[in-house]
């Protein structure tokens, strides 16, 4: 990315993934990869897939990538420290999301779903939590481009 380039880093609505059949679909048809302490689940989707998933028609705001995380209550028991690692982990997610996001979209993907879980029993600080993501990121982004285009 130049330095000219700007490009805005919020989070939107869109890249929720909130769809009981959306996230149905990936817990039962994801890939998963593991970099300690996180455990990714993904699924591309192409246009086909994503309106078979629907009975009516694909709703509006469905970005080319799509996450959701979950932090479990056996790993973190206070609810304050599930919190803060699900905003770790987001943060991380949103800084370096923007490749995998490029690569979706040249690919050809309707989009990339993942699901990001938590597995340490403690906390853990934010450098390690962003070093992981990055690792996770690029391996999907690796994935994502030998994908055949609108499976």
């Amino acid at each position: 990315m130049e330095a000219t380039e700007k490009r805005r880093l919020t989070l939107g609505k869109e890249e929720k993934l909130r769809h009981k059949s959306l996230v149905d679909g990936l817990f039962r048809d994801g890939t998963s990869l593991y970099e300690y302490p996180l455990r990714l689940t993904y699924r591309v989707l192409g246009r086909d897939e994503l309106e078979a998933s629907f009975r009516d028609r694909v709703p509006d705001r469905i970005g080319p990538l799509q996450m959701l995380i979950t932090v479990p209550k056996k790993k973190l028991r206070h609810a304050v420290d599930r919190v803060r690692m699900r905003r770790l982990i987001r943060e991380a997610y949103r800084l370096n999301r923007l490749p995998l996001r490029d690569r979706a979209i040249e690919s050809g993907a309707r989009t990339v779903q993942m699901a990001f879980i938590y597995l340490h029993p403690e906390k853990m600080d934010f450098e390690t939590i962003t070093k992981k993501m990055r690792r996770l990121l690029a391996k999907v982004e690796r994935a994502v481009a030998h994908e055949p285009a609108d499976s």
